[in-house]
């Protein structure tokens, strides 16, 4: 189910904003939960058990951090509930790259491939994993406590505006929203006219210019002007398309009180690759920034040890987008620069 598709506009979501509205408070995260799991099912029931399963884990593991802390045993919580989260990301989104990576090698030496394990990926894991790092480390920082609330965790995980294509979220940013947050028609109103914007980007505007680009690319001897044109109009197809999902999310987030951090802001006017990634896709480039390159070392290690947590950061930003080589060599070709 998509934001854009007709059963979601007209059956979904109207159907869901009933249920919200007609509970009361402290019973609508239980909704948004329910409802997050019914839309994140209408894809793969069988999935479902797994974030579940995630969810489960990282509020027990939370807990269990939280009460350890002072003591040699909350980095060791905060070890095992990190490694089990980037183990089940991997397992499901890299174990066919990793094998079919070591596959070329071995044909190459004249060996046997290895079968491939042809894993499904179930949706949004890469973004509930990331926001399930995200919350236990800071606990472990102490920037936050962890939740007694199961439903508000899990519905925070499972918020279903954001699981397609973010923004990323975290767990402090929406902590007191869960707590209290404001049910107005003016913002509805704009909830509405953001979702509305969003649409438009994503169907009036990237889903016209993607058949220019398909039939760019889809040709067998393009000329220099073929190509061009194709690239512009997958630049414009990109943008449009990933801001346009992000605008619905947000005004669907306003719908029911909750207010998202923006995720673009003009990219394309940017003057260089850092204020670029200033204004692409917030929510990553900042969870990358304080999650892994300022762990890392930041710039604190001198002139070759930042470029080092540079090219780390954006090596596994390129990975995290998709299990292909090319999104490695572009997570390169942007720390580079």
């Amino acid at each position: 189910m998509v934001f854009s598709s007709t059963f979601f506009l007209l059956v979904f979501l109207p159907l869901f904003l009933a249920i919200y509205y007609l509970t009361p408070f402290r019973g609508r995260s239980m909704v948004i939960l329910l409802g997050s799991y019914a839309f994140y099912a209408w894809w793969r029931v069988d999935f479902l058990g797994l974030f579940i399963a995630a969810t489960l884990w990282n509020y027990w593991v939370g807990i269990r951090l939280e009460s350890a802390l002072g003591t040699p045993q909350a980095k060791r919580w905060l070890a095992l509930g990190i490694g089990v989260d980037l183990g089940v990301l991997a397992y499901f989104k890299y174990a066919d790259f990793g094998i079919g990576s070591l596959n070329s090698l071995l044909t190459t030496l004249g060996s046997e491939p290895l079968p491939l394990m042809h894993l499904l990926l179930p949706i949004g894991i890469s973004f509930y994993v990331f926001e399930s790092i995200s919350y236990l480390v800071d606990v472990y920082r102490k920037e936050i406590p962890a939740t007694r609330r199961l439903d508000d965790f899990a519905a925070f995980l499972a918020l279903y505006p954001h699981l397609i294509a973010g923004p990323v979220i975290r767990f402090r940013d929406l902590a007191a929203q869960f707590a209290h947050r404001e049910h107005t028609p003016q913002l509805f109103a704009a909830g509405v006219a953001r979702f509305m914007q969003g649409f438009i980007k994503k169907v009036v505007i990237a889903d016209s210019v993607a058949t220019i680009a398909d039939a760019s690319f889809g040709l067998s001897d393009p000329t220099f002007a073929d190509a061009w044109l194709g690239i512009l109009a997958y630049t414009i197809q990109l943008y449009f398309d990933f801001s346009g999902y992000s605008d619905m999310a947000i005004g669907l987030g306003m719908m029911i009180g909750f207010r998202l951090n923006e995720n673009f802001n003009h990219p394309y006017i940017s003057q260089s690759i850092t204020e670029f990634w200033r204004r692409w896709h917030i929510s990553l480039s900042t969870w990358l920034r304080d999650y892994l390159y300022i762990p890392l070392g930041g710039s604190r290690g001198g002139t070759w040890m930042t470029y080092r947590n540079l090219i780390l950061t954006m090596l596994l930003g390129g990975l995290w987008h998709g299990a292909n080589w090319t999104f490695v060599l572009w997570g390169g070709w942007h720390g580079l620069w």
